[in-house]
């Protein structure tokens, strides 16, 4: 296996925006990857799958003194890549420019996808869902691409059912829709054409072909994705006709929605205030590259009161970027089914115990090990208040405070300064 030599540096591509950098200074090694800097143990034992493919298991093995499991990268959806991903097509976003003339047109279903391989459902990440034994009796043995759904504004809940494994009757109240049939030879035409006949054969009322019209052009779309929208739904996918089934991101498929939509893992919790006193105000999250920010609305009253747990994947919705890069308006819709829950060290914050007495500190290491320089950084923040200690590792180092216009402005401002350390090579320690 190929080694990385005392001092170099080598970056490996993940599934987010940017890839991860690994190190080695002085024979420790090191990875920004998130399953890497969550570790709750020395960063001189530390590893994770990408030291791993570098070095090899046994290298890292003798490195760290035992076998470690890393925790999964769920930030950027790393966890699918030990797993067999199903095949799937997946779509690019509609540029606003491209004539969609006689393209098919169908809705954006806000279900869980799941891909039928002929004998059991699996999420993109190729995990498993248990549907019962009557719900899947009679889907043909080829494989089939759609959507397990409840109805429109029913996401949370069709969650909720797909991911239990107890085969239980709520899954009574889900339909499997289906848009596509990956194996079957031919055009978009011919697979739909396949789909409708076995389901109308088998006579299945959970399972339905996904109903597809043709654009009649730019008016046409607008139309429908304002009625679409009005109605609760997503959005509309648009199909290039006589396209065959490819497996990844393809320009073939693409989405058309008034508002974008991503995924972000969740940081810690800020309470409300006025009616939302004493439960979720909003939530910190960050994103696959880093950006941190609160999604404070799109919230019901009961997951306000049992808000997502710290470390899971959400999705949330919004209408842009701003020129940093922080999406505007962010809508909370739910918490991602096909993703275990990440451990992260944050604490939640309740800026009410101020009245009460000292608000909970947050206090967060990072170390920069480099040739013959060994510096440490730590951020610590108490309500509005942040404090910075820095200096070399071994001495006490040297401090700042710096009080901010409230605990919101605290919050943003520790994130960008540990943003910027993370840029520059520091670790969590």
């Amino acid at each position: 296996m190929p080694d990385l030599p005392d001092g170099e540096s080598v970056e490996m591509k993940g599934s987010g925006a940017r890839p991860y950098v690994l190190k080695n200074v002085g024979g420790v090694y090191s990875c920004t990857c998130p399953a890497w800097r969550n570790q709750s143990t020395a960063i001189e034992r530390r590893t994770c799958k990408h030291l791993r493919k570098l070095r090899g298991d046994a290298a890292e093995d003798a490195r760290v003194g035992r076998p470690v499991v890393d925790r999964p990268a769920v930030a950027d959806g790393e966890e699918a890549e030990s797993k067999d991903l199903p095949p799937l097509l997946l779509a690019e976003r509609w540029d606003q420019f491209q004539d969609l003339t006689g393209w098919w047109m169908s809705e954006k279903l806000d279900g869980v996808r799941a891909y039928w391989d002929g004998r059991t459902f699996q999420s993109r990440l190729g995990n498993r869902f248990h549907a019962p034994d009557w719900f899947v009796a009679g889907l043909p043995s080829t494989p089939l691409d759609g959507e397990l759904w409840i109805g429109r504004k029913a996401f949370q809940k069709t969650v909720g059912v797909v991911r239990r494994q107890d085969k239980s009757d709520h899954w009574k109240a889900v339909f499997f829709i289906v848009f596509d049939a990956p194996a079957t030879p031919g055009p978009f035409e011919d697979r739909i054409s396949f789909v409708s006949e076995q389901i109308q054969k088998q006579g299945l009322d959970h399972v339905k072909a996904h109903e597809h019209v043709p654009c009649a052009g730019l008016d046409h779309l607008k139309a429908e994705l304002a009625r679409i929208e009005a109605l609760g739904g997503e959005g509309l996918m648009l199909r290039q006709p006589g396209s065959p089934y490819e497996v990844g991101r393809s320009l073939t498929l693409l989405k058309v929605k008034s508002f974008l939509d991503d995924e972000a893992t969740v940081l810690e919790h800020l309470a409300g205030s006025g009616r939302h006193k004493g439960r979720l105000g909003a939530l910190l999250v960050e994103l696959a590259n880093g950006t941190r920010f609160a999604v404070g609305t799109g919230f019901s009253d009961a997951e306000r009161d049992n808000p997502p747990p710290l470390g899971s994947v959400i999705t949330f919705r919004y209408q842009e970027l701003s020129d940093g890069g922080v999406p505007r308006f962010p809508s909370y819709v739910g918490v991602r089914a096909d993703l275990p829950v990440e451990v992260v060290d944050h604490i939640w914050i309740d800026p009410s115990l101020a009245a009460e007495g000292p608000s909970p500190t947050t206090t967060r290491r990072f170390e920069l090990i480099e040739g013959t320089a060994a510096r440490f950084w730590e951020i610590a923040r108490d309500g509005a208040s942040v404090t910075v200690r820095y200096g070399r590792i071994g001495t006490d180092g040297q401090s700042k405070t710096k009080v901010l216009a409230d605990e919101a402005a605290a919050l943003r401002h520790v994130a960008n300064l540990v943003e910027e350390k993370i840029a520059k090579g520091y670790v969590d320690a």
